[in-house]
């Protein structure tokens, strides 16, 4: 296990910058990772960790040492790639064990490895057979264990999902993570997948156009996203933003009035009340939508569009005039869940709050 820490990292191609200036510890034995747009720079860090990408400036470290220089095979990291790339002619046990016959690790010694791996894979009665013969889900578990048996300091993922199915994406999920507390060794994942981020990780790093947006647990990113793209990035489905104008203030409170809302302006409590624009974006995510009670600011919502999702279902209405609306509702509560118009409210008390610029105002939450 080791300690990865990244210091005004950039990458450059030319005069195209890609990272710029990515300052970054991950921790012995933590789980972290990368999300972020398509060409925001996540998998090109990855690489750069590797060794597989050679970097433009700065510096990575591994276990306190600069990687500047050492090769990907001197580094102490072992990487599964979106793809399995496995030997099509070896078997499950060959595939496994080649890199440790590379090193020119008696056979006995490897074969004892193989086996412990397996059988923490699950992979024992598969070791015979040929990739051909695997699921997709084996196939990937066999690149797993193809990185587990060279006992790495840092195990990197790339994307190792994307190509599964939805089932088993959820079954790989969870053998990730058990994979995880079993090993206890530091593994740095990339992935585009949401779900898989806020699953796995100890810690996420929120990418975009080569800068880190914010680090945190997965509930502080999508509690207190520190700006508007990551309160709009983290989140299926995503945040509803709408347009508000400050109408009063009075010290820490101010009511603002939403277009398109009946029964009166939203009242918040802001932790810094000096600055705030007359012009603002509310944020409300999904599951904080609900239908309105007597006495309080209503959303007429026309909902065009349903997603049925069993227990729960998504109501959309895009052309509210404050802004496109999701919300959430349970099934279960009575609530038919068909196109039309619904009156809606808020738990405006958990809602973000935003300037023109994206930058996040700080609410006072009621404890």
């Amino acid at each position: 296990m080791a300690k990865v820490e990244l210091k005004g990292v950039t990458k450059r191609y030319g005069e195209l910058v890609v990272l710029k200036g990515i300052d970054l510890t991950v921790e012995d034995g933590e789980f972290v990772v990368f999300v972020g747009p398509s060409g925001c720079g996540k998998s090109t860090l990855l690489r750069m960790v590797c060794g597989l990408e050679p970097i433009s400036g700065g510096v990575v470290s591994i276990g306190g040492k600069p990687m500047r220089g050492v090769a990907p095979a001197e580094r102490g990291v072992a990487m599964v790639f979106q793809s399995y790339a496995l030997y099509p002619h070896k078997t499950v046990a060959e595939n496994m064990a080649f890199a440790l016959q590379m090193q020119g690790m008696p056979k006995a010694e490897r074969d004892a490895r193989v086996a412990a791996v397996a059988q923490t894979l699950q992979l024992t009665p598969l070791l015979k057979r040929l990739p051909k013969q695997l699921s997709g889900g084996q196939r990937q578990r066999v690149a797993i264990g193809r990185a587990i048996v060279r006992e790495p300091q840092v195990f990197l993922f790339d994307e190792p999902l994307s190509n599964l199915d939805a089932e088993l994406r959820v079954q790989m999920r969870l053998e990730l993570a058990k994979l995880h507390r079993a090993l206890g060794t530091t593994m740095i994942y990339v992935t585009h997948d949401q779900t898989e981020a806020m699953t796995l990780a100890d810690k996420i790093v929120v990418l975009r156009d080569g800068l880190v947006e914010q680090i945190g647990t997965p509930a502080d990113i999508y509690d207190a996203p520190s700006n508007r793209f990551v309160a709009g990035f983290m989140g299926s489905p995503k945040m509803s933003f709408l347009d508000a104008r400050v109408e009063r203030r009075d010290g820490d409170r101010i009511w603002l009035a939403v277009p398109g809302t009946t029964g009166g302006l939203v009242e918040l409590r802001v932790e810094s009340p000096q600055g705030v624009p007359d012009s603002l974006t509310i944020g409300v995510r999904p599951e904080h939508f609900r239908l309105a009670n007597l006495g309080e600011p209503v959303l007429q919502a026309d909902v065009e569009f349903v997603e049925r999702l069993g227990g729960e279902s998504f109501l959309h209405a895009p052309a509210h005039p404050a802004g496109s609306l999701i919300m959430r509702v349970d099934t279960q509560s009575g609530v038919r869940g068909e196109p039309g118009r619904y009156s809606v409210g808020a738990d405006w008390g958990r809602s973000h709050l935003f300037s023109a610029d994206g930058a996040t105002i700080a609410l006072q939450r009621s404890t």
